[in-house]
């Protein structure tokens, strides 16, 4: 049996109408029009489509400046992150305050909390080891020596041995927020598969 073909449609302006640079779709509006989404209905359409979403838009503030930066760093990009900082507030601290250990200490506890919450979710256990692993990293600059490789090894045991309050602070921290963090994951997939 023999099938007819038909020819393809073919696109385009028709004979005798004006040609035009881009299709209906592609036109710009009238200077009045604004896009979609921006909060005001656009001109020729009704505003009842979306009362909620437009209510929304209105209600939600504007940023006041830039938001707080929310990294989330792998479990190595954690470590070199604490490493990094803490080798430059080691050296920030031996350059500016003379060495001083409690200081650096100090400085310590908030680079353990940056990083325990900037970890991703499956490196989180990765916090509490890689915090006195940063903790080391940052004493070079700072532990005293009395010359040559022996006394800068035995200035930075020192310093690991009497700043061990700060070290288990510091990693205490961390391991609270990793297992606060943790926890709160667990509750969420556990609620999204009871609802999904």
């Amino acid at each position: 049996m023999e099938q007819h073909r038909t020819p393809p449609e073919r696109y385009g302006p028709r004979r005798g109408s004006p040609p035009t640079a881009f299709p209906p779709q592609a036109r710009r509006r009238q200077a009045d029009e604004r896009r979609p989404g921006s909060g005001a209905p656009r001109a020729g359409r009704p505003a009842q489509g979306r009362p909620a979403q437009a209510a929304r838009s209105a209600a939600r503030p504007e940023p006041a400046g830039r938001p707080l930066p929310h990294p989330r760093l792998t479990g190595l990009g954690g470590g070199l992150f604490g490493a990094a900082a803490m080798f430059l507030l080691g050296f920030l601290d031996q350059l500016l305050f003379g060495a001083s250990l409690t200081l650096y200490g100090v400085l310590f506890l908030p680079v353990c909390v940056l990083t325990a919450l900037w970890v991703r979710g499956g490196d989180l256990m990765t916090a509490p080891v890689v915090a006195p692993i940063a903790f080391a990293v940052g004493l070079v600059p700072v532990a005293e020596s009395s010359g040559g490789m022996g006394g800068r090894v035995m200035g930075l045991v020192t310093a690991l041995a009497t700043q061990a309050g700060w070290l288990y602070g510091g990693t205490l921290v961390a391991g609270v927020i990793v297992l606060v963090r943790r926890a709160r994951l667990v509750r969420r997939r556990a609620l999204r598969r009871r609802t999904g």
